[in-house]
C-alpha cells in the first residue's frame, strides 16, 4: 500500500487585530453597544475547522518579518506568556501552550531546496512569538482532550520582506507540495488585514461604532477592499493577482499581502478558483480593513 498523502483541508483569511483581545465590555463600548462581528466570526471559523478536522494549523504570520528567507517555525513545543512590544498596556500576559510540527517544517525546507526557493526552518523553541499567531490561537484554539495545550499542532510561516509577489506564490507552492508528502491534514490561516494604512494618532472617528467601515483610513481603501472581497467570493484569484501590482501594492495589504499570496500560492495560484465564504462583517481597526473569509477545499 502507498503512503497516505497529506492534504490542505481548508483555508481562510483571518483578522488578528489586537482590539479583539480587549475584554468584551470594552469591545462593546467601542462598538457603540455591540461587539465586533469578527468575534462571532471566530466561532464560525472554528465550526469550519471542526468539520474538516485538521492535524495542523499553518499560520501565515504578518508580523514575523524576515529578510533573505521565508522562514518556517519547526519547534516541537511552544509555551509561555505573550506581551506585545507594540501595545503592552493591554496586550500582555496572554498564555500560549501548543505543539509544533517539526517534520512538516523539515519537509518544507527539503522541497524548497529541491525547487531553489529561499526557505529555511527554525527549530529553536525560544523563537519569538508574534500576535498574528498568538491571537488566533487564543480565539480559535481548541483544547486537547488531555486538558492541556491544543488539539491541533501549529506551524507559523514568516512574511519575508524583500520579496516580489511571485516569491510569495513560490513559497506557497513549496508548502503545498510538502503538505502532500507529509500525510497530514492541514488548514491554512492567512492571519492579517486587507488594506493596512493606519489612522493618525489624533484621528477622530467618523462613526461612533469604531468598527464601522467608515472609520477605515481612506474611502478608496474601503472601495478596493470590498471589491477584492467580492472577487474572493467569486473565486477570482486570477483577477486579484492580475491587479496586484497596479492596485494592491499601492493600496497595500498587510505585510505586502504575504499572508494571502502564500495561501493562494499553496492553493494553486492564478489557477485557484476556490470561492470564499465571508464569515464576518468587513470592519475597521485603526484604519485597516479586516474580514474573515473561508475557502472550502
Amino acid at each position: 500500500m502507498g503512503e497516505t498523502k497529506g492534504s490542505i483541508v481548508g483555508a481562510a483569511i483571518v483578522s488578528h487585530h489586537p482590539g479583539l483581545m480587549q475584554c468584551e465590555e470594552f469591545r462593546v463600548l467601542q462598538g457603540n453597544g455591540a461587539d465586533s462581528d469578527l468575534i462571532a466570526g471566530y466561532y464560525r471559523i472554528r465550526k469550519k475547522l471542526d468539520a474538516v478536522k485538521p492535524d495542523v494549523l499553518l499560520i501565515f504570520d504578518t508580523h514575523w518579518f524576515t529578510t533573505g528567507y521565508h522562514l518556517v517555525d519547526g519547534g516541537a513545543h511552544y509555551s509561555g506568556k505573550y506581551i506585545s512590544e507594540e501595545m503592552p498596556w493591554y496586550l500582555y500576559g496572554v498564555p500560549y501552550d501548543y505543539a509544533g510540527e517539526p517534520r512538516l517544517a523539515r519537509l518544507i525546507e527539503d522541497v524548497a531546496r529541491e525547487r531553489g526557493v529561499q526557505t529555511r526552518g527554525v527549530y529553536d523553541p525560544d523563537l519569538q512569538r508574534h500576535y498574528p499567531t498568538i491571537n488566533l490561537i487564543n480565539k480559535l484554539g481548541k483544547p486537547s482532550s488531555t486538558g492541556t495545550g491544543m488539539s491541533e499542532r501549529v506551524v507559523s510561516v514568516s512574511s519575508c520582506q524583500n520579496c516580489r509577489p511571485e516569491h510569495y506564490l513560490q513559497s506557497g507552492a513549496v508548502i503545498a507540495e510538502a503538505i502532500q508528502r507529509s500525510g497530514l491534514r492541514v488548514a491554512l490561516l492567512a492571519s492579517g488585514a486587507l488594506s493596512h494604512k493606519f489612522n493618525e494618532i489624533d484621528w477622530k472617528p467618523n462613526n461612533p461604532r469604531i468598527f464601522d467601515e467608515s472609520n477605515v483610513s481612506r474611502p478608496e481603501n474601503v472601495a478596493s477592499d470590498k471589491a477584492a472581497i467580492e472577487l474572493l467570493k467569486q473565486g477570482r484569484h486570477d483577477e486579484i493577482l492580475r491587479r496586484w501590482d497596479g492596485e494592491y501594492r499601492k493600496i497595500f495589504w498587510e505585510a505586502f499581502g504575504a499572508h494571502y499570496l502564500q495561501m493562494v500560492g499553496a492553493l494553486g495560484g492564478a489557477a485557484c478558483t476556490l470561492q470564499g465564504e465571508q464569515l464576518s462583517a468587513y470592519e475597521n481597526a485603526r484604519g485597516t480593513g479586516n474580514v474573515h473569509i473561508w475557502f472550502g477545499v
